[in-house]
């Protein structure tokens, strides 16, 4: 038997006239397609993949959990990125909250052209689509009016309604971004700089949600505007990466600003990709109003795991203890691509 601690927070969705929101991840470079459709398929490499999983509140009775898998891949793409091409993604995720595991299940399409200008100027639009799924088990839970006395009994009518029905809806989101690659005009790593600006509109059609007979609950579009600057410092193994991104859902809203210092333990080759890159990094986030989150990443031939850790500073403090961590794995595919030998 179960008692639900947070139980104010989940009948938010059930008192009235709500508009449904969306998961989110502290670590937002881990979660590209979450971000901005036109960033599918984006990177340096042929493929990627990326495992995220976030754990809220941990030392409360009633856990959080949101995890996310994410894979993209280019198609046409050169190795000196000087040629328009396509990228393809796929991203799935999973976010379930409170004992009677009510949350949204997600399966999602990004397709995105890229257009190398020249000079490291690159340009990209985005479309990405999919199904939706948001359901629970009010069954799961006890309320108030069943306390006898002395236990909770699940027996007792609690009077309250306990239909929560499963509701699928097809979902669109489209974007565009910029992005600046100063290393195209050289071959020296420590001479790097990057600049991304791009924004974004998710749930374009608003999908409407009838999970709870509310006829005119929806989903509302989400604008994200996002930046980020990558720079090396010169004649050092040192490099500064800041990111800022804002979201706007609705009367909700969201600005991540942070910044992480890196440290290059070895070099790598820019066109052959024959040696790789490792680096270890290390900084700060902090989500306005809401959290500040220490961050640290490893990232080693490809493979890039970050650990990140918000700890709140808003009233939301005082309703319960312990923070949130946040787990990504990420692995790029630098060398040679496995649906096209020797990509030139």
């Amino acid at each position: 038997m179960k008692k639900i601690p947070y139980i104010l927070l989940f009948f938010a969705f059930l008192s009235g006239n709500v508009m449904s929101q969306d998961i989110h991840f502290s670590q937002t470079a881990q979660t590209p397609l979450l971000v901005n459709p036109a960033i599918t398929g984006m990177y340096e490499g042929w493929e990627r993949v990326i495992v995220n999983h976030r754990s809220q509140w941990l030392a409360s009775n009633t856990q959080f959990h949101t995890t996310a898998i994410a894979a993209d891949l280019n198609f046409f793409k050169t190795r000196q990125n000087d040629k328009a091409h396509l990228g393809m993604g796929l991203i799935l995720w999973n976010d379930i909250a409170g004992d009677a595991n009510y949350g949204s299940r997600q399966a999602h399409l990004s397709f995105s052209g890229i257009l190398p200008m020249g000079g490291g100027h690159i340009m990209s639009a985005g479309l990405q689509g999919g199904i939706g799924n948001r359901s629970g088990n009010m069954n799961a839970l006890v309320f108030e009016s069943q306390w006898d006395g002395e236990i909770f009994n699940p027996e007792l009518n609690s009077n309250e309604a306990t239909t929560l029905n499963s509701n699928q809806y097809f979902d669109v989101s489209a974007g565009i971004n910029y992005q600046f690659d100063g290393g195209n005009s050289t071959f020296a790593r420590n001479e790097d700089i990057k600049i991304q600006i791009g924004a974004s509109v998710y749930h374009v059609n608003q999908p409407a949600i009838r999970y709870n007979g509310i006829e005119n609950d929806m989903i509302y579009r989400k604008f994200v505007g996002h930046a980020s600057f990558l720079k090396d410092f010169s004649g050092s193994k040192w490099s500064i990466d800041a990111n800022a991104i804002g979201v706007f859902q609705g009367p909700q809203n969201q600005l991540l600003l942070g910044t992480m210092f890196r440290y290059r333990m070895s070099e790598g080759t820019k066109t052959t990709a024959l040696r790789q890159e490792a680096y270890v990094a290390f900084g700060m986030y902090t989500r306005w109003g809401d959290a500040i989150i220490p961050a640290f990443m490893f990232d080693f031939k490809g493979f890039q795991l970050g650990i990140s850790y918000d700890v709140t500073i808003s009233k939301l403090r005082n309703t319960h203890s312990g923070g949130t961590i946040e787990f990504s794995l990420a692995y790029r595919n630098l060398y040679d691509a496995l649906f096209k030998k020797g990509r030139y």
